[in-house]
């Protein structure tokens, strides 16, 4: 994967001026992310914009619960992400939306809990809540993100963070 550098706080040339604008700020990148995954059943995801939202080491985490309750972990890179939800997406509607947010920022590093609620429409009921945990790291005059990792509310598991 390869990312052109910008330089001096502008896209490099080539870039997509709306992705550029998606790395400008904390919300905005965290919103992005959110607009690439979701959609209709069968709908093309943006790929192309996901991928350039993530640094090109990034790592997502996903917290698995296995029939008798146990819980591991499955870990991607961005294109064994991608490879892993297609087919998810292609047979099942997907919405999740951003219904809260804190931000930690120390220097160039900021850590987002994202906390969702994801439906199969916009207008069908929640299937799942949950937190993203979103670690960013800002270089090259924008943000890239380096970590997602999360886990869904479940019995006994509630987001109580704050």
């Amino acid at each position: 994967m390869h990312h052109a550098t910008p330089t001096h706080g502008t896209p490099a040339t080539g870039e997509n001026p709306q992705w550029w604008q998606d790395t400008q700020d904390i919300p905005t990148i965290v919103r992005a992310i959110y607009e690439c995954i979701s959609g209709p059943a069968g709908a093309p995801r943006d790929w192309a914009r996901f991928r350039y939202l993530q640094h090109p080491d990034a790592r997502s985490l996903r917290t698995v619960v296995d029939p008798d309750g146990s819980t591991h972990a499955v870990v991607f890179d961005v294109d064994s992400y991608i490879a892993d939800v297609t087919p998810y997406f292609a047979a099942t509607g997907f919405f999740e939306v951003e219904i809260d947010q804190r931000v930690e920022r120390f220097g160039q590093i900021a850590h987002v809990w994202s906390r969702y609620e994801a439906r199969e429409s916009l207008e069908t009921p929640v299937i799942k809540r949950g937190a993203n945990s979103i670690q960013l790291c800002f270089e090259h005059g924008r943000w890239w993100v380096f970590s997602t990792v999360w886990d869904n509310e479940r019995e006994g598991v509630a987001f109580d963070l704050w």
